[in-house]
């Protein structure tokens, strides 16, 4: 019998192996896990394994390629940070050019995202069919079954939300195959099939899952029902508004599920803002705010060399990085969002020793593996994926889609009181697509740096105020979608280019 660990390795190669057709014969020139298939779904213990491989192919995906998930949802919108050369072209994509090679070939493909699909697939396929005797290590066997199993619904959906929202159509692969060699070629599904089965499987996990959690040292980096109300909630705002845009008017059907969503998930879900003496603290994560987060923490030894919260860092923060950041802070951004210096948010989430390049330290906290010497440092800041104040703020656009002024106004008014002594509210009175604008700037102040504002800036149609390369021509287009990698039509020919990029890649 293989121990645990060669267990993970071996479920990774398989779940890589039935990746999308667009990398299969990448990886295996003949099927090998039958052997392994007789002897890993045998116990609980081979189960937590294989859940716990899930999550690690998450964080994979989302930290890969200078760490994507913040590529995609802040990165673009360049008058948040600048990213400054070095040579291997990131910075084009702040100009809304996404074909420089290295982008291409790195954040214009989303292989990983199907190899935790394929984990996800597997997972429900292989425990379903475990007996109660196979999981009778644990105190309840159908309760352990229903929450892995909920699980693996919710991180499925999951990566199919990160790609919908980059990609749009994308291949559906809901079925875990045998033999990857034959496993048959996709084309891309449209992204109302996409959202559709991200609905279903959120249904699904729902009904699985629990509030709470049996295990406290699982709590926010595994999945219960808030995190998956949290999905539910997005996916509803991005479909009302994201499904044509060709439109502005937005689905008041999903505009309204997503409200009974967060309802919901306000009332039952236990959860609290982060008081403002503690703001950093939800960053380092395991807050009481927050819903769903990647673990990235240094005690249990997962901190990040390469978090995006080091791009922004200097020899201040952390030993041996010097004294100019990659990445930093647009002045700009900081006097177009902030009425005031009082306000907690600028105070203790921005370092303006340089004024010209201000660091977003947001991130910073550093954990050195030889503290003696200040060697080895690593970030150790979960990457907050939802949390309260998201669904919170969340309520006022719902609120603008329903042409509901006066109520946005208290919502956003009251985190400007929350979290400033000396705060600028919205005058009562202010018109619908005044607050829009109130509010657009009300996310860009709270959701600073943590992968939603590009996402945002879309849905309320306010891309106007921060992407100068994002035209309304260009929007119409769907020119904020990204182009496929050319090696993903290698060995899937059904596979077309993303409209907009036709031509150009």
């Amino acid at each position: 019998m293989k121990n645990i660990i060669t267990k993970i390795g071996v479920l990774i190669a398989m779940a890589t192996a039935v990746t999308v057709s667009s990398c299969k014969k990448l990886l295996y020139e003949e099927p090998k896990d039958a052997p392994y298939e007789q002897t890993f779904w045998q116990s609980s213990r081979d189960v937590r394994s294989a859940i716990a491989g899930n999550y690690a192919m998450m964080r994979s995906a989302i930290t890969s390629k200078n760490n994507r998930y913040f590529m995609y949802g802040d990165a673009i919108a360049k008058n948040y940070f600048t990213i400054q050369y070095t040579g291997d072209g990131l910075e084009g994509i702040q100009g809304g050019d996404f074909t420089f090679q290295y982008n291409i070939n790195t954040l214009a493909n989303y292989t990983l995202y199907y190899k935790s699909i394929a984990m996800s697939n597997l997972i429900l396929k292989k425990v379903n069919g475990m007996s109660d005797a196979q999981l009778s290590a644990e105190d309840d066997p159908a309760q352990f079954r229903n929450s892995v199993i909920g699980q693996a619904y919710f991180l499925r959906a999951l990566s199919y939300f990160m790609m919908v929202r980059v990609w749009g159509d994308v291949p559906l692969v809901t079925e875990s195959y045998e033999d990857p060699i034959n496993a048959p070629q996709l084309p891309r599904s449209s992204r109302s099939e996409i959202m559709k089965l991200i609905e279903n499987d959120c249904h699904k996990a729902i009904n699985l899952l629990s509030w709470n959690y049996a295990n406290t040292g699982d709590a926010k980096v595994t999945a219960n029902k808030g995190s998956v109300y949290a999905l539910l909630a997005h996916l509803y705002l991005w479909r009302a508004t994201m499904s044509d845009v060709s439109v502005d008017a937005p689905n008041l059907t999903d505009v309204n599920n997503a409200d009974t969503t967060i309802n919901t998930l306000i009332s039952k879900g236990g959860y609290a803002l982060t008081d403002t003496a503690n703001y950093k603290n939800t960053f380092i994560g395991r807050s009481s705010e927050g819903i769903f987060e990647i673990n990235i923490s240094e005690n249990t030894l997962e901190g990040s060399s390469s978090s995006i919260g080091s791009y922004f860092l200097n020899e201040n923060y952390i030993r041996g990085y010097g004294n100019n950041p990659r990445f930093y802070t647009t002045p700009l951004y900081l006097n177009n969002h902030f009425e005031t210096t009082t306000d907690i948010r600028y105070k203790k989430g921005f370092d303006l020793t340089n004024p010209e390049k201000p660091m977003s330290v947001k991130y910073s906290n550093v954990t050195y593996r030889n503290p003696g010497q200040k060697l080895d440092p690593y970030l150790s800041n979960n990457i907050i994926i939802f949390r309260l104040g998201d669904m919170k703020l969340l309520k006022a656009e719902i609120a603008l889609y329903k042409k509901d002024a006066a109520t946005a106004i208290g919502i956003i008014n009251d985190f400007r009181k929350r979290n400033d002594p000396n705060p600028v509210l919205i005058p009562a009175g202010s018109s619908v697509d005044q607050v829009m604008d109130e509010y657009a700037y009300e996310r860009g102040k709270e959701m600073y740096l943590e992968g939603h504002l590009f996402y945002d800036l879309l849905r309320t149609r306010r891309y106007g105020l921060i992407v100068d390369w994002l035209t309304e021509s260009r929007f119409r287009r769907e020119g904020f979608y990204w182009p496929l990698d050319p090696a993903l039509f290698r060995n899937n020919t059904l596979l077309k280019q993303t409209p907009y990029w036709l031509g150009k890649v």
